[in-house]
């Protein structure tokens, strides 16, 4: 289906530096910059789109979210920033990329979606359909009536009705009176949103566009065949967890909860009484979701405070607080899955994907209580080049994601563009104060074995001195 500038990126016109007279804004943007503000790490990934339409990385930065970001929004703009500055100096470093732009996703559990259907009602039904007349239906989304502080940041048309005749996915084309679509419409926060640009900005960047996160994890872990058989998305992310339901190829269903792997560290900390960083390092290392009996003689030791013992927690404690708050994240992810009201027509089961989908048995215990297939989604499928081992961890399928949809829409965008840093010329290296020393002495009459000594620094031209001294010659000519 083809993709068509949404109401979504009109919007952001009111954000976006609109300035045609701006010395970038002619700049193809072949190379594209996602950036995913997370709630423990901002990531920043440097995308060029390969011709089998994967993506060669050519750098990725990360940085600690340094209390910026909680629970997926920004909620203090300076740290925020500095977080960015960081993973985008890394990613330039890396890349050699001047990074002017990014792809920013945007999360939190002010995201909303909701489904509307619009009609278009024709003069002459024997005039082909054409895209204006679409793009003027969608267009008609933007005045829905909204709570206060709410917008529209996606709208997402579904298949088309003509006449009497479901099931369109493409009208272009055909012929009909009257024209009808079911729009998937996703609303978030205005202050949200204003957060997200005004730290960006901040670092010295300017937004292309906001992209609502587990859109883009769906572009960088699922297949089309996936997406048409019917497939729920869950991106277990630091400080949420998103979801994503397609069937028959379109999203049917979006929600984004409160709960992510933040939560599990901290669940750890609190019921062991050990600092954060160490919890951190228990649940990667150590943290399962299915306590076994064999776990209950395993212990892992954890350094104490200054001036206390170390403690030693049991592997099978452990798991039992992972086991606890993961249920806790699935009862939810499971009443999304009932609400989308397609339940039944999944099936290409649950991709599991994000940092949090790392855990050890995860799949099982989602497997256990949902009954549900489940997989585990990474991004590797859509890199071609570059420096693919490093972020085919699904940690970084958002980064991905934001990569993938910005090459969908900057053909469509008047953006200023993301350049390789030209490499400097070396310059030609003019002739030296010694070589024009050891010309002038070559040329006269002193002794050659000083005038080849004295080019080595200070040294050599003491070490020259005493040597010519010795020979019992004066500086006087004969």
């Amino acid at each position: 289906m083809p993709n068509k500038l949404n109401t979504k990126q009109k919007n952001m016109s009111k954000f976006r530096n609109t300035d045609t007279n701006h010395p970038h804004m002619t700049v193809k943007n072949d190379i594209i910059v996602g950036l995913d503000i997370g709630t423990t790490k901002v990531c920043a990934i440097v995308g060029q789109l390969a011709e089998n339409g994967k993506i060669n990385v050519l750098g990725m930065g990360k940085a600690p979210s340094l209390g910026g970001v909680s629970r997926g929004m920004v909620a203090n703009i300076s740290r925020a920033e500095a977080a960015i500055r960081a993973a985008v100096e890394e990613a330039q470093r890396q890349s050699q990329v001047d990074i002017k732009t990014v792809f920013v996703g945007i999360a939190g559990h002010h995201i909303k979606s909701m489904q509307h259907r619009g009609t278009l009602s024709r003069k002459n039904a024997f005039e082909e359909i054409t895209q204006d007349e679409l793009d003027k239906l969608e267009s008609d989304m933007e005045n829905l009536a909204l709570e206060p502080g709410l917008e529209i940041i996606h709208v997402l048309p579904q298949e088309y009705r003509i006449d009497e005749e479901e099931g369109v996915k493409d009208p272009v084309g055909r012929m009909g009176v009257r024209v009808e679509c079911n729009y998937h419409i996703v609303t978030g926060q205005t202050q949200a949103a204003r957060h997200i640009i005004m730290a960006v900005r901040r670092a010295g960047l300017e937004v292309a566009d906001l992209v609502v996160e587990p859109f883009a994890s769906s572009a960088a872990v699922l297949s089309e065949p996936e997406m048409e058989a019917g497939v729920a998305l869950v991106d277990i992310g630091g400080g949420t967890t998103d979801i994503c339901i397609f069937e028959d190829g379109f999203i049917r269903h979006t929600a984004i909860i409160p709960i992510g792997g933040d939560r599990v560290t901290k669940d750890i900390q609190e019921a062991f009484g050990i600092m954060k960083e160490q919890a951190e390092i228990v649940k990667v290392n150590y943290g399962s979701c299915y306590p076994t009996e064999s776990m209950k003689n395993q212990v892992v030791v954890v350094p104490g405070l200054p001036g206390r013992k170390p403690k030693e927690i049991s592997l099978f404690s452990i798991a039992q607080v992972i086991q606890a708050r993961m249920m806790d994240i699935i009862e939810k992810v499971d009443y999304e899955v009932e609400l989308s009201g397609i339940r039944n027509k999944l099936g290409g089961g649950m991709v599991l994907t994000g940092g949090g989908s790392a855990m050890q048995n995860i799949a099982q215990l989602f497997t256990f209580h949902t009954g549900m297939e489940i997989h585990i989604g990474m991004p590797s499928q859509k890199l071609a080049k570059g420096m693919v081992e490093e972020v085919r961890n699904p940690m970084y399928s958002t980064g991905i994601g934001l990569v993938l949809k910005g090459f969908e829409t900057s053909q469509k965008l008047n953006l200023p563009g993301n350049e390789l840093i030209p490499k400097k010329e070396e310059p030609k290296v003019a002739e030296t104060r010694r070589e024009k020393v050891k010309e002038k002495v070559a040329d006269g009459n002193k002794k050659p074995g000083f005038a080849s000594n004295i080019f080595t620094g200070n040294w050599g031209l003491f070490k020259g001195f005493n040597e010519w001294m010795k020979d019992g010659e004066d500086f006087n000519e004969d």
